[in-house]
């Protein structure tokens, strides 16, 4: 019951989201599809649940995080423009579905998406659901595939471990729960629309928010850094290739730029982090002409 009671809500909030067709089509119909109007065991249901939010964040479903997800990248969208070069996102796409592959979390509804940004900028951001966007100054920066791959890892480790989800202030669940609870169907259907569909609006802002301005805490940073070089070891590619990144951005990016560093904890914080998480013995890696091949084309389309 409380399930689709969210659901209703999200398509509520989400379908209001001006700037969402910008990006995809048809999600503005999700509250037409839903046809759902709450019965009084839900608004009781709704009522309880307001001193119970943590357990309400775990009944978001897969298919409301999805919807989640694709509004907020409609917003780092409109900041950002996307690349339109088929061969560079097809590649990005191809490196990503691997890494996914071997994550503990290898599917999402209706999958990964990878995405390449038209800006200089050192930014790579991962929305609810798998919706992963990497800039090509972050590509720029990296000097292999392997460099790329651990990129991409981290942002899976984002969506591995619901990061991003976590960012919506708690605050708003309990509101729009309590106008449900207290106004009852009248709250679906009345004057007080408005108010539900300012408040996910509210848990839209704040995932954006963190994502493109005040990043995640380090113990998160952390989290997503571990389940990279997981991922890295279980695919093949050099698991220190995460600490190759973050070196070459002290050298490349300058303190106070906006982006990446703006975002995350400082690099040698991280680096510290990272080093008692890579394997003991390490062996070298073999150059591979088809990952360097795959990797220069790449460049060139930028």
């Amino acid at each position: 019951m409380m399930r689709s009671l969210l659901t209703a809500l999200l398509a509520l909030g989400l379908a209001s989201c001006a700037d969402m067709n910008k990006v995809v089509s048809g999600v503005a119909s999700v509250a037409n599809a839903t046809g759902y109007m709450p019965y009084s065991s839900e608004i009781g249901s709704a009522m309880r649940a307001t001193t119970a939010v943590a357990k309400t964040m775990e009944d978001i479903t897969p298919a409301q995080e999805y919807y989640i997800g694709r509004t907020v990248s409609a917003g780092i969208v409109n900041r950002y423009p996307v690349k339109a070069n088929p061969a560079a996102n097809n590649y990005l796409n191809l490196l990503g579905q691997v890494l996914v592959m071997a994550s503990d979390k290898p599917s999402t509804y209706k999958g990964y998406h990878f995405l390449l940004l038209d800006t200089d900028e050192v930014v790579a951001f991962a929305a609810p659901s798998g919706f992963v966007f990497v800039s090509k100054g972050m590509v720029r920066l990296c000097k292999n595939e392997d460099d790329l791959a651990a990129v991409l890892a981290h942002e899976i480790g984002h969506v591995q471990k619901s990061h991003a989800l976590a960012a919506i202030s708690t605050s708003r669940i309990t509101s729009a729960l309590t106008v449900i609870a207290s106004e009852g169907t009248q709250a679906v259907v009345g004057g007080y629309v408005g108010e539900l569909t300012r408040l996910f609006e509210g848990s839209i802002d704040d995932i954006t928010q963190t994502l493109v301005n005040s990043g995640y805490a380090r113990g998160q940073e952390n989290e997503a850094d571990a389940t990279a070089i997981k991922i890295m070891q279980r695919v093949g590619y050099d698991p220190s290739a995460l600490i190759r990144v973050l070196e070459t951005m002290k050298v490349k990016v300058q303190p106070g730029a906006t982006g990446f560093t703006s975002t995350h904890p400082a690099a040698d914080d991280r680096i510290a982090d990272i080093r008692p998480l890579l394997p003991q013995s390490l062996m070298a890696m073999a150059a591979n002409a088809n990952r360097d091949k795959r990797f220069g084309e790449m460049l060139s389309a930028l």
